[in-house]
């Protein structure tokens, strides 16, 4: 068995290009509708063959939680499938946390078919899919191989391909100091929660100008950062939008050569461009 071929695993970020709420479930779920888009910033996971079950995790960049989705991941695909391999795993994490950008998620995905492929297990994506939906409810997403249009609580994915997929564009993504906690958010009063529903071709006529994120107002009533990046954004004619639950904030370039000035040197500003498939969309199913 190759080892080799597993090292320098991509996990891509992604950024929420609309975020609507369009209603609220019994059991206090949100039902969402949203784009989501992956991204050329990756944290990068190395993969290690271990014959006797084990299985650890070494940071080579920001320490993460013991207990982080990346263990968690390899720990419920073991266990799904009763297999007596283990792995050791090193983690270059590079997507910041309490962004809105997926960042454990993306990891969560990324172990999840890394592993499949390393323990020969041969699981489809969609077994993989139900295993990552314990772990988050983004991590589907991920795993689906493609950018997408979101629905539900993060279940119902659509893969925007061919036609409907995004066109090839540039962005600037900030990323403030200051993290947000996600519950916080959705357990605000002044959340809205009855945004009317959208059509997949009332979104693919204005990808990138479709729409708004709700959770925006809430976010940056917690994290005045967030309106400082978006007040930042707009002096240089761009329009900034907060990406999931925050607190980073994208803008659509209008071309390359697009010149950003010095941000303030807290804040971590880096150039993106989209991905329609994801790296490793080749190991679904194999």
């Amino acid at each position: 068995m190759s080892l080799r071929a597993l090292y320098d695993v991509p996990a891509p970020a992604k950024l929420n290009t609309f975020l609507h709420i369009v209603g609220r479930r019994p059991d206090g779920y949100h039902i969402l509708q949203s784009a989501f888009m992956l991204i050329d910033w990756c944290d990068t996971l190395h993969f290690e063959l271990r014959p006797n079950g084990a299985i650890s995790r070494e940071d080579l960049g920001p320490t993460l939680p013991p207990d982080d989705l990346i263990i968690r991941a390899a720990v419920a695909l073991q266990t799904h499938t009763g297999c007596t391999l283990g792995c050791h795993i090193q983690v270059e994490k590079r997507i910041p946390a309490q962004a809105g950008m997926g960042g454990g998620s993306s990891d969560a995905a990324s172990c999840l078919l890394a592993l499949n492929r390393l323990w020969r297990l041969k699981l489809p994506v969609a077994t993989l899919s139900q295993i990552g939906l314990t772990l988050g409810a983004d991590v589907p997403f991920f795993l689906c191989g493609h950018s997408a249009w979101v629905e539900g609580i993060g279940e119902r994915i659509t893969p925007l391909c061919g036609a409907d997929a995004f066109a090839d564009a540039e962005f600037v993504v900030i990323k403030p100091p200051q993290g947000l906690d996600t519950g916080a958010i959705f357990s605000s009063p002044d959340l809205h929660r009855h945004t009317a529903s959208a059509t997949l071709a009332g979104f693919a006529a204005d990808q990138f100008g479709f729409g708004r994120n709700d959770l925006q107002p809430v976010a940056e009533a917690l994290c005045p950062a967030v309106s400082e990046v978006i007040q930042w954004l707009s002096d240089l004619g761009l329009a900034g939008r907060m990406t999931g639950s925050g607190s980073a904030v994208f803008a659509l370039l209008p071309d390359a050569r697009f010149d950003l000035p010095e941000a303030p040197a807290a804040w971590r500003v880096r150039r993106c461009g989209n991905l329609n498939v994801h790296p490793l969309a080749r190991w679904a199913d194999s």
